[in-house]
C-alpha cells in the first residue's frame, strides 16, 4: 500500500496546480510588499497628492485580489485531492471487506471496523488539504522572500538564515511525537468504539445477567482513555504553537532590531529598503510557522493512515474469479473437492485436506461434533471463503476460473438465522430473484416455502414492513422467508447450515417439506446437528477436528466407523439405530 506521500505526488495534475498557485502568491507577496512601502514613501516622505498614488493603490488592489484567489483555489484543490484519496481508501477497505465477508466478520469488532472506516479515514484529511498545500507554499515562497532580502540588504539575510532552520527543526522534533500519540489516540478511538456497540448489541444479555452496570464503567473507563489521549495531541499543538510564535517573534524582533541600528545610527540604508525588508520578513517567518502548524496536523494524519493502512494491510486469503462461464442448466454442476483445506491462522484451527465428490442432484450431508469444521466446509464450498489448500472444481475445471456472479446465480445458501432486511416481507423475499420478479412469482414462492397462511393473516400481507433483522418475525418464519427466496431463486446448488435446529416440531416438518420440494431440482448440502434428518442421504461426509475421517452412508458409517457409531449412540440415547 502506497504511503500518502507517494499518493499525493500520484496525482501530478494537482501538484503541478498547487506549484504554479505557490509561485504566483510568492511573487503576488513581493508586489504587495512594494506597493504599500511605495505608497507610504511617497505619501508621508515624499508628499505625493491621492492623485499620484492611484496607480500604486490599483496595483495594490489588483495584486491583493490576485493572492486571495490563489490562496483560496490552492486551498480548495487541496480539498478536492483529499475527498478523493478518503474515497479511494474507503472504496479498498470495503472491497477488502466484500471480497471476504465471512473471514471478515470473525476478525475485531464491528465498531472498530467503523471507526477505521469513519474516524481514522477523516484523520487522513489534513494532510492533503492542509499540509500539502502549505508544504508546496513553504518551498517556494520563503526562498523567494530570502532572495530579495539579501538584494535589498545582506544583514537582514543573513540573520533570516540562521534563525529559520529552528522553525522546521522544531516542529520536525514535535511532530514526531504527535505521529505516535496520534497512533495511540487512533488505537483508543477503535477500542471505544468496538466496545461501545458490543455492549449496546448485548445489553439485554448484560441485564439479565446482572453485568449493565460493571460494561457502563468500563465504557466510561474506555472514553476517559481516548479523552485522555486527545487532550495530549491538544497539549503538544498549544506547545508547538506557542514555541513557533515565540521564535518568529524573536527573530522578527532581531531583524527589526538591525534595520533600526542601519537607518538610525549608521544612516546606511535608505527608509524604502528598510520598510520593505521589515514589511517582507514577517511573510517569510509565517510562512515557516505555519508548516509548523500544518506540520504537526500532517503528522496526525500519518498516524490515522497507518491505522488504515495497517487494516488494509492485514493478510487475508482472498477469492479469485476467472471470466468463464458457468451455464445454468437442467443438471446441476459436479462439484469435486481436491485436497481442500482452510486455515483461519497461525495456532488456530485448520480444516485439512478434503476430497469429495458431489455429483449432480446429490443428496449430502456433513456431520461431526461441535468444532469439526462442518460450516468452514459449508463456507467453502458457497464460495464465501477461499482455500488455503488445494481447489475446487465445478464440471471438472477450476470454480476460479468462472465469472463470481454465474457461481452464485447457481447457489442459495440458507443458514440458522438468515438476515431478513428491514422492509416489507415482499421485498425481502424478493431478494432471491432477479430484477424482473414479479409479485405473482413473489407469492407463489412463499406458498411453497409454507409461509403465505401467515402472511395474508397480516393486516398488510405481503407488503406488512418488518424491523431491521427480522425484528417482529419468529424464527421459524425467518427460515420460511429465506426459503421462499430460494424457491423464488430455483437454484442448481442449495447449501443448508441445519435450519431446523432451534425450531418446534410443527414448524421444523414445514421447513422439511419444503426442503423436499427444492431438492427435487438441485444439489442439496447439509450441515446436519440433528442425525435423523439424513439418515436417507446419499452420502455422509463425516469430519472430525478439521479432517475428513469418512464417507458414506448412513448404514456405512455406523458399520464401519466407531466415532460416528458413538455420535448417533450418544444422540438416540445409547441406541445405536
Amino acid at each position: 500500500m502506497k504511503n500518502l506521500r507517494e499518493i499525493a505526488i500520484a496525482q501530478k495534475s494537482s501538484m503541478l496546480f498547487l506549484f504554479l498557485s505557490s509561485v504566483i502568491t510568492g511573487i503576488a507577496i513581493i508586489f504587495q510588499a512594494y506597493f504599500i512601502v511605495a505608497i507610504v514613501d511617497r505619501i508621508f516622505l515624499k508628499g505625493a497628492s491621492f492623485n499620484e498614488i492611484l496607480p500604486l493603490l490599483g496595483g495594490l488592489l489588483l495584486v491583493l485580489l490576485g493572492r486571495t484567489m490563489f490562496t483560496y483555489m490552492s486551498g480548495r484543490k487541496g480539498v478536492k485531492m483529499a475527498s478523493k484519496v478518503k474515497g479511494d481508501f474507503r472504496k479498498s477497505i470495503l472491497n477488502r471487506y466484500s471480497r471476504n465477508p465471512v473471514q471478515t466478520s470473525l476478525q475485531g469488532q464491528s465498531g472498530q471496523k467503523v471507526s477505521v472506516m469513519m474516524d481514522a479515514v477523516d484523520g487522513i484529511e489534513s494532510y492533503f488539504s492542509e499540509y500539502i498545500p502549505q508544504m508546496i507554499r513553504t518551498t517556494f515562497i520563503p526562498l523567494l522572500v530570502l532572495v530579495i532580502v539579501f538584494t535589498q540588504h545582506v544583514n537582514s539575510g543573513l540573520i533570516m538564515l540562521i534563525t529559520a532552520p529552528f522553525i522546521p527543526i522544531f516542529f520536525i522534533i514535535i511532530g514526531m511525537k504527535t505521529k505516535t500519540k496520534s497512533e495511540e489516540q487512533m488505537d483508543k478511538l477503535a477500542a471505544f468504539s468496538g466496545r461501545f456497540l458490543d455492549i449496546l448489541q448485548g445489553l439485554t444479555t448484560l441485564k439479565l445477567f446482572g453485568r449493565a452496570k460493571r460494561q457502563k464503567e468500563e465504557i466510561g473507563k474506555s472514553s476517559l482513555n481516548f479523552r485522555e489521549a486527545t487532550m495530549e495531541i491538544l497539549k503538544i499543538a498549544f506547545t508547538s504553537s506557542f514555541m513557533l510564535e515565540l521564535i518568529s517573534m524573536l527573530s522578527i524582533g532581531l531583524v527589526a532590531l538591525e534595520l533600526a541600528i542601519q537607518l538610525i545610527i549608521y544612516e546606511s540604508i535608505s527608509f524604502f529598503t528598510a520598510f520593505f525588508v521589515l514589511v517582507l520578513v514577517p511573510e517569510f517567518y509565517t510562512s515557516l510557522k505555519e508548516l509548523g502548524s500544518t506540520f504537526h496536523n500532517g503528522r496526525s494524519s500519518m498516524g490515522a493512515a497507518e491505522k488504515v493502512t495497517g487494516e488494509l494491510a492485514e493478510t487475508e486469503q482472498s477469492i479469485s474469479w476467472g471470466e468463464g462461464s458457468l451455464r445454468k442448466d437442467a443438471t446441476p454442476p459436479s462439484i469435486h473437492l481436491q485436497l481442500t483445506g482452510y486455515r483461519y491462522g497461525e495456532e488456530q484451527f485448520e480444516l485439512k485436506n478434503v476430497n469429495a465428490e458431489i455429483p449432480p442432484f446429490g443428496q449430502i450431508a456433513i456431520v461431526g461434533r461441535s468444532g469439526s469444521g462442518k460450516t468452514t466446509l459449508l463456507h467453502l464450498i458457497a464460495g464465501l471463503i477461499a482455500p488455503s489448500t488445494g481447489e475446487i472444481n465445478i464440471n471438472g475445471s477450476p470454480r476460479s476460473d468462472y465469472k463470481e456472479k454465474d457461481w452464485f446465480d447457481q447457489l442459495s445458501y440458507i443458514s440458522q438465522h438468515p438476515y431478513i432486511f428491514a422492509g416489507t416481507i415482499a421485498e425481502n423475499i424478493a431478494i432471491g430473484g432477479g430484477l424482473d420478479a414479479s409479485r405473482a412469482h413473489v407469492e407463489q414462492a412463499a406458498e411453497q416455502a409454507g409461509i403465505s397462511e401467515m402472511i395474508k393473516s397480516l393486516e398488510n400481507g405481503y407488503d406488512t414492513s418488518v424491523g431491521e433483522a427480522g425484528r417482529g418475525l419468529s424464527g421459524g418464519e425467518k427460515q420460511r422467508i429465506a426459503i421462499a427466496r430460494a424457491f423464488l431463486k430455483q437454484p442448481s446448488v442449495i447449501l443448508f447450515d441445519e435450519p431446523t435446529t432451534g425450531l418446534d416440531l410443527h414448524t421444523e416438518r414445514i421447513l422439511q417439506t419444503s426442503i423436499r420440494k427444492l431438492s427435487e431440482k438441485a444439489t442439496v448440502i447439509t450441515v446436519a446437528h440433528r442425525l435423523h434428518t439424513i439418515k436417507n442421504v446419499d452420502q455422509i461426509l463425516f469430519l472430525e477436528n478439521g479432517a475428513l475421517v469418512a464417507v458414506g452412508t448412513h448404514e456405512q458409517l455406523i458399520e464401519n466407523v466407531a466415532e460416528y457409531r458413538d455420535m448417533v449412540s450418544v444422540q438416540q440415547g445409547g441406541m445405536s439405530e
